[in-house]
């Protein structure tokens, strides 16, 4: 967490309902130093995909975000509030997946009915999510192939409930990793078995919702 003075009561208690939120068991969480000079008030927290038993300290292969809240009263004009999150989620694909031209739509959606799924109110979101494809060469050949899904987003939050946003970020890295999905979303899965018949409709995101 990182303050300039003493923070005030309303970052306080942000910060206490983020400390609140509750994950998934494959989710490894915890704080971390939040970027200096971002906003007057900021806190951070960090995430990795850990499956089975796995407790190894590094990076995670599954997949891996952060988390920001930001609190600055001064910009509540420009920001819709006092209040901004900003986060990043990052997961490995398979290349098949990483090819599908609905990709981006479906992290997105993802993200935004998270969101609404925990009544997190919001306003002013934006965003944009990346696929970037690579090939190894040299050293690098035996690595071969691989993709790779990246969403960073930003929103106000409205109202006090700050861990539903928390939750929510959660989630979607969950989702990006191609664990268990919540019923009526599309999984990696069902991307997977899209992009292998161009004719299914499954993988194919609805219409997303507006947020703001």
């Amino acid at each position: 967490m990182a303050t300039i003075g003493a923070a005030p009561a309303a970052f306080d208690r942000a910060v206490a309902q983020l400390r609140t939120a509750v994950f998934r068991s494959e989710l490894s969480v915890r704080e971390i130093p939040a970027p200096e000079r971002i906003a007057p008030e900021s806190f951070a927290i960090a995430a990795d995909v850990r499956l089975g038993s796995e407790t190894s300290e590094g990076d995670s292969p599954y997949g891996a975000g952060r988390f920001i809240l930001m609190h600055d009263p001064e910009l509540a004009a420009d920001w819709g509030g006092p209040f901004r999150i900003v986060c990043f989620a990052q997961a490995p694909l398979e290349i098949e997946i990483g090819l599908d031209p609905f990709l981006a739509d479906v992290a997105w959606s993802w993200l935004v009915d998270a969101l609404e799924s925990r009544g997190a109110e919001l306003t002013f979101a934006s965003g944009t999510a990346t696929k970037a494809l690579s090939t190894g060469f040299g050293a690098l050949e035996s690595e071969g192939d691989g993709a790779q899904i990246e969403l960073r987003a930003s929103w106000t939050p409205l109202g006090t409930d700050f861990a539903a946003h928390a939750e929510a970020w959660g989630e979607l890295l969950t989702m990006l990793a191609g664990l268990p999905h919540q019923e009526g979303v599309a999984s990696l899965d069902a991307m997977r078995l899209s992009a292998r018949h161009p004719g299914s409709r499954a993988g194919r995101p609805h219409p997303v919702p507006r947020v703001d």
